[in-house]
């Protein structure tokens, strides 16, 4: 087996890669959730008035839905994820806003990822995500939410990890391309994606602790050894690396469980008819729901260190 190393890759390829994972490794950093926001979420019991884990990971299997429907690719879901736990680790939000927020995550995603003839209109994820606000509050919200993360939304995800560790592996490894699947990776990481203890990891830690325990089952001794060098590379200590792979190891064993709902790779077909989509909740045609987000909430100094307190209402 070949050792890692710039000077011991395949060719060009393999410099690239390097070249990559390097510069991954410095961004990742920038584009993780306020690790202060995420545990006051954390901390929060269910309320009606509060935002408590439960209502953020019930809105992230809002998204896997969405853009299951919308054929939107796994990045897409993935850092409309991120924008969304940035976002919400950055501000007090209420969860009557909730929906609005996760809708212009989804659209923001969307925009940065797909095709241009991919990307759904606004009014269509209007109706089909039922969140009673209007294409105004839509356009708003968006600005709102680019302003606060300083319009940086294309980030560095778990998932970019994930596929370069992946190529990384095959660029080094003696055997059968297809024995590692990147579908099934990519499955996991979205089951990761539904809980919000994950937005805490480091992106290039979740990704490492998923292919190693996929390798685990492989019981592929060179695939295991090419991980090894891998997790050194990125310089991942083995206390961050065992806490992580316990963590995600409980997450999928609940995930393959029967009584777990998993996400479909498959793209949705429905049928709606032209009637029957104009009878969905159009509220986008009346008087929205929401009432007025202020924009002039500021906060001082002292208060920034208690976490997020900034409200919408």
């Amino acid at each position: 087996m070949k050792d890692l190393g710039a000077e011991h890759l395949a060719g060009r390829e393999g410099v690239q890669l390097l070249g990559l994972l390097n510069l991954y490794l410095e961004q990742e950093e920038r584009f993780q959730p306020r690790e202060k926001g995420l545990s006051l979420i954390e901390a929060t019991p269910e309320n009606d008035n509060t935002l408590c884990p439960g209502l953020r990971n019930a809105k992230v299997e809002d998204l896997r839905s969405l853009a299951n429907f919308f054929g939107s690719c796994t990045e897409t879901f993935v850092l409309a994820v991120n924008i969304l736990d940035r976002f919400l680790a950055l501000m007090k939000v209420k969860p009557k806003h909730l929906s609005c927020i996760g809708v212009c995550s989804f659209l923001l995603a969307a925009r940065i990822v797909e095709e241009d003839c991919n990307i759904p209109s606004t009014h269509d994820v209007i109706r089909i995500s039922q969140c009673k606000c209007t294409a105004s509050d839509i356009k708003r919200m968006e600005k709102i939410i680019s302003e606060k993360l300083h319009y940086e939304l294309e980030a560095t995800t778990a998932l970019n990890f994930l596929h370069l560790y992946h190529t990384i592996i095959l660029c080094h490894t003696s055997e059968r391309k297809e024995i590692l699947s990147l579908d099934k990776l990519e499955a996991q990481l979205k089951a990761c994606n539904c809980r919000l203890v994950f937005s805490k990891a480091k992106p290039s830690v979740l990704a490492l602790c998923l292919l190693n325990l996929e390798v685990e089952t492989l019981k592929s001794v060179e695939l295991l050894e090419i991980l090894l060098l891998v997790k050194k590379h990125s310089k991942i200590n083995d206390a961050e690396f065992f806490y992580w792979r316990e963590l995600v190891s409980k997450c999928l064993a609940e995930y393959s469980s029967p009584e777990c709902c998993k996400p479909d790779l498959k793209k949705l077909v429905w049928i709606v008819s032209r009637r029957t989509a104009q009878n969905l909740h159009n509220s986008y045609y009346s008087v929205p729901e929401l009432p007025t987000i202020p924009e002039g909430g500021c906060f001082d100094e002292s208060e920034r260190d208690k976490g997020p307190e900034v409200s919408f209402s």
